[in-house]
């Protein structure tokens, strides 16, 4: 049985491997990856992972935890507050639109009321992770659509805990034991959530200082696994889905100076799981049922993507923006996001969901995923389009013009100073860096995001390099800069270019390549010891 568990692991993991290089490569989702190799090595075509014991489900499950443990600690009530009306009204419209007339059609085509909850309320939602990182990618992240947008997924991502303690509800059990088991679900998770608040409070005030004195980060690792664990088993001995318990643990985590460390420290983890999970969600999948009712699965996915369109529109519309520019980004909602994958799932094993209605929805997500990238920039074009006079609406700042501007490269200690120093002094920044992640407080405060490699002419583009007027490059990869340097004065001759390097040895290359100032490190450091030996000798 061991044998078995760790070579289809290893099948798993590898084949996970082998597709994330490749949607890389492809500039794709690796979870279209995931979903794609995990279908060709289950059943229904390769057949080299069968899990006839289910042990990989149980791992599966852990890249369910890990991953509602992440959204936890990144669940700001802040942000929630500052998006105001964009989540409250665009996101319950949203989901609303799409839920009613796909749980209306499934019904008219004899599927239980059960089900047709489920699955109307599964195929709401849309892709956070998707959607926040091609927006972060192209620069539209703290624009209109872009906040918007922003403010209807997180709506979603608020809505899957209920949604998570509705699936109990839908069994068979729960339909037998009538009003009386509605208000034991309610006091108990009141319950949990006062229960929640508490050790939220406790661990910012008492057990982070605590743990941080001992700078070990294989303490934090252990703390924050056995706090996931005994938060979830505590879920699941009251009576509520696990699932709750792993996104209560990131909540309480949620929101003091520890939150970032320790996403940082499981995010190796929650990755890993992550890929085992979807595969395994393609190992379920079987294809051949595809193939058998292609018209049928062609009408539905045809239907669901008008849906969700549509209503993406309304919504986005109904927060104040123009109809062109809703209906570009409510194009790009027009997807099912990982987080229906959970639900359904949850479903199935509950036995509220067929498996063939099950096979469907995987189908149907599967598509729309692949789909996203094109349709998602397809639509943000619409968004450019309607644009008037090249300005754009600020919720903080008013008409703020898309022109001249400065662009910092690298969103590193002296990068974040720089793009500071800039803004205040009236600048339109736009900052660059190759992780969304490091982007997003950025994106949050309104500051325009763009990430990627500023190697690439792309890239710079996408943060409009040809209208800047100063240029900032914070990079600790003096040979990148260069390349940078090289590949903006071919768009750009006249703007300002200021250069962080690390070693002296390099400001010629530098200066050649076109930078108009060069610090480096190496002589600044060398003149500040130079200095203190200087007054240390005269004292």
């Amino acid at each position: 049985m061991l044998g078995t568990l760790v070579y289809d692991l290893m099948i798993i993991l590898s084949a996970g491997l082998i597709a994330g290089l490749v949607c890389r490569w492809l500039r794709i989702s690796v979870l279209i990856g995931y979903l794609a190799v995990g279908t060709l090595l289950g059943k229904g075509a390769l057949g080299w992972v069968s899990d006839e014991q289910h042990e990989i489900e149980y791992i599966a499950e852990a890249g369910v935890f890990l991953l509602l443990f992440s959204i936890g600690l990144e669940f700001s009530l802040d942000e929630l507050g500052r998006l105001g009306r964009n989540l409250a009204i665009g996101g319950s419209i949203q989901m609303l639109l799409v839920a009613l007339p796909v749980g209306a059609i499934l019904l008219a085509i004899g599927l239980e009321w059960q089900p047709a909850v489920l699955i109307s309320s599964a195929v709401s939602f849309s892709s956070t992770v998707l959607v926040f990182k091609a927006l972060a990618e192209w620069g539209h992240s703290s624009l209109p659509h872009g906040r918007r947008a922003i403010g209807i997924l997180l709506f979603q991502d608020a809505a899957l805990i209920p949604l998570l303690l509705l699936v109990p509800l839908l069994t068979d059990t729960g339909n037998s034991a009538g009003p009386l088991q509605y208000i034991v679900l309610a006091i108990t998770s009141i319950l949990f959530v006062v229960a929640v608040v508490v050790l939220r409070q406790l661990l910012a005030k008492w057990v982070v200082p605590i743990f941080a004195s001992y700078r070990s980060p294989d303490l934090v690792v252990l703390f924050a696994l056995v706090l996931l664990g005994g938060v979830t088993l505590g879920a699941y001995s009251v009576g509520l889905p696990p699932a709750i318990g792993a996104f209560a643990a990131g909540l309480a985590f949620s929101g003091n100076p520890w939150t970032k460390q320790i996403d940082a420290l499981i995010l190796p983890f929650r990755e890993t799981f992550a890929a085992v999970f979807f595969v395994s969600l393609g190992l379920i999948f079987d294809v051949r049922f595809l193939l058998d009712e292609p018209l049928f699965t062609f009408a539905c996915f045809a239907c669901l993507l008008t849906i969700k369109s549509v209503a993406g529109t309304i919504a986005i519309r109904m927060t104040g923006l123009r109809w062109r520019s809703a209906a570009g980004m409510g194009i790009g909602l027009a997807h099912v996001g990982e987080f229906a994958f959970v639900l359904v799932l949850m479903g199935w094993e509950a036995g509220v969901i067929a498996e063939s209605d099950y096979q469907r929805i995987v189908a149907l997500a599967i598509g729309s995923l692949i789909l996203t990238p094109p349709l998602l920039k397809a639509g943000l074009g619409w968004t450019q389009l309607s644009d008037d006079q090249g300005m754009e609406l600020s919720e903080n700042q008013g008409m703020v013009p898309i022109g001249k501007g400065a662009i910092v490269i690298g969103s590193g200690p002296i990068g974040c100073q720089a793009a500071s120093w800039l803004e205040t002094a009236g600048k339109d920044v736009c900052l660059v860096d190759l992780s969304p992640v490091n982007l997003h407080p950025f994106a949050q405060q309104g500051i325009r995001t763009v990430a990627g490699d500023a190697t690439d002419r792309e890239v710079l583009n996408r943060a409009d390099i040809d209208e800047a007027s100063i240029v900032v490059i914070c990079i600790p990869d003096d040979d990148a800069a260069v390349q940078i340097v090289r590949e903006l004065r071919t768009t750009n001759s006249t703007a300002f270019v200021l250069v962080r390097c690390r070693y002296q040895a390099n400001i010629g290359a530098l200066s050649n390549s076109g930078a108009n100032h060069v610090v480096s490190e190496e002589a600044v450091a060398g003149d500040a010891i130079i200095r203190l030996l200087t007054d240390v000798d005269a004292g």
